[in-house]
């Protein structure tokens, strides 16, 4: 058995369009590959509607701990070097190439601080 979250995942949609399309909240993995294998049409159309821009989920991975988890990406989120989570102090953290410089994005996926480690520009 699968939930309706690892569908989403497994057919890279959005949770909100499994819901709509009437996905159950679990379903068997004959179920699924039935979905997989035979896709209903507005899954196909939404596949075709797709321009691979950016990713319906990302899975994001502590760079300390390695717990793991699949997000949905936020427009706002830069590319990050790293993922941490929150829990994890400054001194855990990856060190800090020198000649970079570090910032920080708390509330990444449910418990992540991103980390964008960016050259410094030369004036």
């Amino acid at each position: 058995m699968v939930t309706r979250r690892e569908v989403a995942q497994i057919l890279d949609i959005p949770l909100e369009m499994a819901h709509r399309h009437g996905i159950p909240a679990r379903l068997s993995d004959a179920e699924l590959s039935e979905l997989v294998n035979n896709p209903p049409g507005w899954l196909v159309q939404s596949r075709s509607n797709r321009t691979g821009k950016r990713p319906v989920w990302v899975q994001l991975t502590c760079a300390v701990c390695g717990f793991s988890e699949a997000a949905r990406p936020k427009k706002w989120w830069p590319p990050f070097t790293y993922v941490c989570c929150a829990h994890h102090g400054l001194a855990d953290y990856p060190p800090i190439i020198p000649g970079l410089v570090r910032s920080e994005y708390e509330g990444i996926g449910s418990r992540f601080v991103g980390i964008v480690d960016v050259e410094v520009p030369i004036s």
